[in-house]
Order: C-alpha cells, then sequence, then structure tokens
C-alpha cells in the first residue's frame, strides 16, 4: 500500500498492478477476514533504493526497450520511476509491509527469524553466496 498524495498523471499513467491506496482502507478489509495485524514495517527509504536500482537498469537496457515499444514508452517509464523514486525519498509516499495472522501467536515477537530465513536463502547449494540485488 501507498500513502500519501500521488500527482494526478502518476495516477493516470500507472504502472502499478494495483491502485494506490490508503492503509485504513487495508485494515477494515483485514478485520472482516478475521485476520489479525501482527507486524508493520514502513519501506519508505527502502523502496525509494529499490526504484533507484530499477531505474539503473531500465537506463541499461533502455535500447533494447525501446525497440519493443517506443520512445514515448521509455520516456513516461523514465519519468515513473525517476519522480516515484523522488517521492519515497524526499516526499510524502511510504510503502507498508503488513503482517496478517489468524493468532496473535502465530508469529515470532521479533524479527529475528526473517534475517534467518534470508542468511538461508542468499546461500546456494556450493556455500557461494548470491548477490540479493538480482
Amino acid at each position: 500500500m501507498i500513502r500519501g498524495s500521488s500527482p494526478r498523471r502518476l495516477r493516470h499513467h500507472q504502472f502499478l498492478p494495483t491502485p494506490l491506496r490508503h492503509s485504513q482502507r487495508s485494515d477494515a478489509g483485514n478485520e472482516r477476514s478475521g485476520l489479525l495485524t501482527t507486524d508493520i514495517e514502513v519501506l519508505r527509504l527502502h523502496y525509494a533504493e529499490t526504484l533507484r536500482h530499477w531505474r539503473r537498469r531500465f537506463a541499461a537496457s533502455r535500447d533494447m526497450i525501446a525497440s519493443l515499444y517506443d520512445e514515448r514508452f521509455c520516456r513516461m517509464f523514465e519519468f515513473y520511476l525517476s519522480s516515484c523514486e523522488l517521492s519515497f525519498r524526499y516526499g510524502r509516499l511510504a510503502i507498508f509491509q503488513i503482517q496478517l495472522a489468524h493468532q496473535q501467536t502465530a508469529v515470532p515477537l521479533t524479527r529475528d527469524y526473517i534475517a534467518e530465513s534470508e542468511r538461508g536463502l542468499i546461500q546456494s547449494p556450493g556455500g557461494v553466496r548470491r548477490s540479493r540485488s538480482g
């Protein structure tokens, strides 16, 4: 979910698969489903960094992408990635990662288990570390 205002043009030419939503709208849906919020993490600067990486990868493949689509698409997508990155970095946009469960005791009290799981995921079967940035 993204909280805050977004420019009208961004809403019109939205590349996101779902509409921008406010976190309070999701809370009401969670309550109706019987799910409890067990953790909320705010990913404002994390997502700015993600968008920066996406923008750089797009730029590295821009010629190929332009051949598949067109120059207008490339300019719009560059604007989208740049403006979203800046909005997360300096503006009022934030993404909330919300963990839901049917019971409060279904998940540990701390997030330590996440780091432990990630360490296992970034180790290949041969013991060689892979990049997390892809």
